[in-house]
């Protein structure tokens, strides 16, 4: 299924999955292409990103977005081109950061909208190292997880696009990085390719024991991506005055209920008050929004001189999207995973 000029292809939301989204969550319709009132531009989704955040805009229990209403667009990163303008600042022809969803065309006012110009190179890397992702990882460690040199950084989903720029930023910056991913050929990246000193397959039977083996003077920054069992074999090994930057959740995502066994707050609460671990959640535009200039020179700056590796992984067609956004779910994806929505791109 090809992009056309005539028909907007849209993905909508069908109903609230009750755990895992599976096929019948999105339903892919048809719509005409719409045309551009005064102030606003018609824009053509080259690329979309895939997030595990989108699960949440799924549901309808209270988080810091308001959900995807039911037979909505939706939601997500794009990298799209200005069609048609009647809007000051943006041209036919130009490239623009925006969050059209999961459709081939959207109008706009340009609210929210980035301009990348008519010759961005690399411009699904704006979804990815030079966006969200990258700058999540750069203000959660440099912000909250303040790093110094000598020290341990345990950050979970290392090969992802959030990890991977966490444990290079953290071995620019001096660190030892240990890294946790699923399956060898993630863990040999991370170690071979990405330069961190050593990473632990959380699907090893005695994973514990050997994160603990490979954080022998302990932890004083882990960057939270995953939590569950992760989680559960860091908290023992953090110094006091650890940081826990707290990004996601990925394995609760499709969790429908608290997990059987006894309830371990107090534990938690105990270990983080002896400890005087500091823990802070962030939503990266929210909470530093006013970095992003300082941020993308830095990594631009990172990326050119070869200090930051970058992984991106392309699926092709609109129509995959929901099969591609499941298996980023399980972590099937191998660094960032990019919808390319025009496949003349």
């Amino acid at each position: 299924m090809t992009q056309s000029k005539t028909v907007n292809r849209q993905l909508v939301l069908t109903e609230r999955p009750k755990g895992e989204p599976d096929e019948n969550t999105l339903n892919l319709v048809e719509a005409s292409v719409p045309s551009p009132g005064e102030n606003q531009m018609l824009l053509r989704t080259e690329y979309l990103s895939l997030d595990p955040y989108m699960r949440g805009r799924m549901s309808d229990a209270p988080s810091y977005a308001a959900p995807v209403e039911i037979g909505g667009v939706m939601v997500g990163g794009t990298v799209a081109q200005v069609v048609e303008s009647n809007l000051d600042g943006f041209a036919a022809g130009d490239y623009v950061l925006s969050f059209s969803g999961w459709q081939d065309y959207a109008l706009s006012d340009g609210t929210g909208v980035n301009n990348l110009g008519q010759s961005f190179e690399h411009r699904s890397w704006a979804l990815g190292i030079l966006g969200m992702p990258g700058f999540t990882a750069w203000a959660g460690l440099t912000r909250i997880g303040e790093p110094k040199p000598g020290e341990t950084i345990v950050v979970a989903a290392a090969t992802g696009p959030v990890g991977a720029t966490v444990g290079q930023i953290g071995k620019i910056l001096g660190c030892r990085v240990v890294g946790v991913a699923g399956g060898p050929e993630k863990c040999a990246y991370a170690v071979d390719e990405l330069g961190f000193d050593a990473c632990i397959d959380h699907k090893a039977e005695d994973f514990a024991e050997q994160l603990a083996k490979a954080s022998p003077e302990g932890i004083d920054v882990y960057f939270e991506n995953v939590g569950g069992k992760v989680l559960d074999a860091v908290i023992p090994l953090l110094n006091a005055n650890a940081r826990i930057p707290l990004c996601g959740l990925v394995s609760q995502y499709n969790a429908t209920e608290l997990p059987e066994g006894p309830d371990r707050m107090n534990w938690l609460m105990g270990q983080i008050l002896r400890k005087k671990i500091k823990l802070q959640g962030f939503i990266i535009f929210d909470d530093f929004g006013h970095l992003y200039p300082e941020f993308a020179k830095q990594m631009s700056e990172w990326v050119e001189e070869g200090k930051i590796k970058y992984r991106e992984e392309i699926i092709d067609g609109l129509e995959n999207a929901p099969e591609a956004f499941i298996g980023l779910l399980k972590g099937e994806n191998f660094g960032k995973r990019v919808i390319r929505v025009a496949t003349d791109s």
